[in-house]
C-alpha cells in the first residue's frame, strides 16, 4: 500500500509540472544541443538552422527524482551489505546557461544544484564554442570556418559518443535507460578541442590537462604532462527513414600523471547503495553500481560507437578497450566494455518508447604482487525499459535491471562482490528546457 502512495505521489508531481513547462523556441541560439526532446540523438552540436540575432542568455536546467525498488546479494556469509528498501532518492537539479555572444561565438555552463557527490551546488564546468570568425571580422577565412569548430573551457571532454546518450546528473531526458555504462568514461578537463565537419565526415583533436581538480601544484616525481584525445566519425541520412553514425575516439595520459576518466562523474550512479556494505552513505558510495578499473597513474582507451536509426527502430553500441594502471603496479593491466542497446519509439511524435539493453565489463584487478598473474574478474548487466514524452521537456522511464558480480574471491578487497547481484526495478521521472 504504501508503494501505491508514493507511485501515486510521483504522478502527481509529474502532471502538476506540465502546466507549469511550455516549449521556448525563441531562445534557442545558434550551435546549440536542445535540452529537450529534440536532443536525442543529437551528437556535436556543430551545425544549425539558427541565425544569430544578437546577444542572447538562455536559462534552462534540469530535474530528475527516482523511486528505487531494488535488492542486493553477495556469496559472503557475513551480512555486510547495506539495508536498502523501496524509496525515494535525493532528486538532483541542474541549472544551464547558454549565452549567444557574437556571430558565431556561444558560451555553455552547468551548474550542479543538487548532486549525488556533492548536495551542494557545484559548477560542473562551462567552454566557449567559435564557429565562424565574423566577431572579428565579416567572412574572415571563411573557407575554412564553414567546416571549423574550435571548443575551448574546462568542459566534458568528448571521448566516445556514449556520453551524448548518458545521464549527466539531473538531465536525464537523452537516456531510455536509468543508468549509464558499467565502466563509465566521464570527466571534465580544461584544454580545448578542434572540429572539421566536412560533409558526413567529422575529425576531432583535443588536448587537456587531464585534471579534474585545476590546481598549479607541481613536483618534480610528477610533473604536468597532457592527456591527448580524438574522434573520427561519418553521420549520414541516407534517407528519410535510415541514419547511420559510425565513430571511433581514443583517450590516453602520461605515466604517472593522476587520472580521473572512469571516476570524474560527481554526478554518481542512479543506483543507489547496491552493493555497498553496511555504514556507506549514498555520497561516499556515489558511484554505486558502476566499476572503475582504478586506472589512476595512466591509462589509454579506445572507444567505437555504432549508431543505426531506421524509422522508430534505433541501434546504439560500444565496444571499448583501456589499459593502465596505478602506481606501485608492476604491469599494465586491461579492460574489454561491451555494450549494445536496441530501442523502438512509437508514437506520432515517437512519445513512447520500449528498449533493451546488455553490458559487460571484464578485466584485471589491481595487482602488486611480481611475478604473479592479476585476477580475472566480469560483470555482466540486463535491461529493460519503457519510457513516455509527456511533453517534450517532460518524461517518465521504468527500468528492470539485473546485474551480475563473476569471478570475484571470498576474501580480500574486493570480496564483498563475491557471487554479486542486485535487480530490481527503478522509476524514474525528469523535466528539462
Amino acid at each position: 500500500m504504501k508503494s501505491v502512495a508514493k507511485f501515486a505521489a510521483l504522478c502527481g508531481f509529474i502532471f502538476s509540472s506540465l502546466t507549469a513547462m511550455a516549449q521556448f523556441d525563441d531562445r534557442d541560439i545558434p550551435q546549440y544541443r536542445y535540452r529537450d526532446f529534440r536532443g536525442i540523438n543529437q551528437f556535436e552540436a556543430l551545425e544549425s538552422d539558427i541565425i544569430y540575432d544578437g546577444f542572447k542568455v538562455r536559462l534552462g536546467g534540469s530535474f530528475a527524482v527516482q523511486m528505487q525498488a531494488l535488492s542486493h546479494s553477495n556469496g559472503s556469509v557475513a551480512d555486510t551489505l547495506a539495508l536498502i528498501g523501496n524509496n525515494f532518492n535525493l532528486p538532483t537539479a541542474n541549472l544551464d546557461v547558454d549565452v549567444a555572444l557574437a556571430d558565431g561565438m556561444r558560451m555553455h555552463m552547468r551548474t550542479y544544484l543538487s548532486a549525488r557527490r556533492h548536495p551542494e551546488s557545484w559548477v560542473k564546468g562551462g567552454y566557449i564554442q567559435v564557429d565562424n570568425l565574423n566577431w572579428i571580422k565579416d567572412g574572415l577565412f571563411e573557407n575554412i570556418m564553414d567546416f571549423t569548430t574550435i571548443k575551448m573551457g574546462l568542459m566534458e571532454i568528448n571521448y566516445g559518443d556514449a556520453h551524448f546518450r548518458r545521464t549527466d546528473n539531473a538531465r536525464a531526458i537523452y537516456n531510455p535507460f536509468v543508468g549509464n555504462l558499467i565502466m563509465d568514461a566521464f570527466n571534465t578537463e580544461a584544454g580545448a578541442e578542434i572540429y572539421f565537419n566536412p560533409g558526413d565526415f567529422l575529425i576531432m583533436a583535443g588536448v587537456t590537462n587531464g585534471k579534474l581538480n585545476q590546481s598549479v601544484a607541481t613536483d618534480t616525481v610528477t610533473p604536468y604532462t597532457p592527456a591527448f584525445l580524438g574522434k573520427i566519425g561519418w553521420d549520414k541520412q541516407m534517407n528519410n527513414d535510415l541514419r547511420v553514425r559510425l565513430t571511433g575516439s581514443f583517450y590516453t595520459s602520461a605515466e604517472g600523471k593522476t587520472n580521473y576518466l572512469y571516476f570524474g562523474d560527481r554526478g554518481g550512479s542512479r543506483y543507489y547503495l547496491v552493493m555497498e556494505p553496511q555504514g556507506a552513505s549514498p555520497v561516499s558510495s556515489s558511484r554505486s553500481g558502476r566499476w572503475s578499473p582504478s586506472f589512476i597513474n595512466e591509462v589509454t582507451a579506445v572507444m567505437i560507437n555504432p549508431f543505426v536509426k531506421f524509422k522508430g527502430l534505433e541501434f546504439f553500441g560500444a565496444y571499448e578497450t583501456a589499459s593502465g594502471k596505478i602506481s606501485g603496479e608492476n604491469d599494465t593491466r586491461s579492460y574489454t566494455q561491451l555494450y549494445g542497446e536496441l530501442v523502438y519509439r512509437l508514437g506520432s511524435r515517437e512519445q513512447y518508447y520500449i528498449g533493451g539493453r546488455y553490458n559487460s565489463v571484464s578485466g584485471q584487478l589491481t595487482n602488486f604482487v611480481p611475478n604473479t598473474d592479476a585476477q580475472e574478474i566480469s560483470i555482466s548487466r540486463f535491461a529493460i525499459a519503457a519510457g513516455w514524452y509527456m511533453t517534450p521537456n517532460v518524461m517518465i522511464k521504468a527500468e528492470y535491471v539485473n546485474q551480475d558480480y563473476n569471478d570475484f574471491s571470498e576474501t580480500g578487497a574486493n570480496s564483498i562482490f563475491y557471487d554479486g547481484n542486485f535487480n530490481g526495478a527503478v522509476l524514474e521521472a525528469t523535466i528539462s528546457f
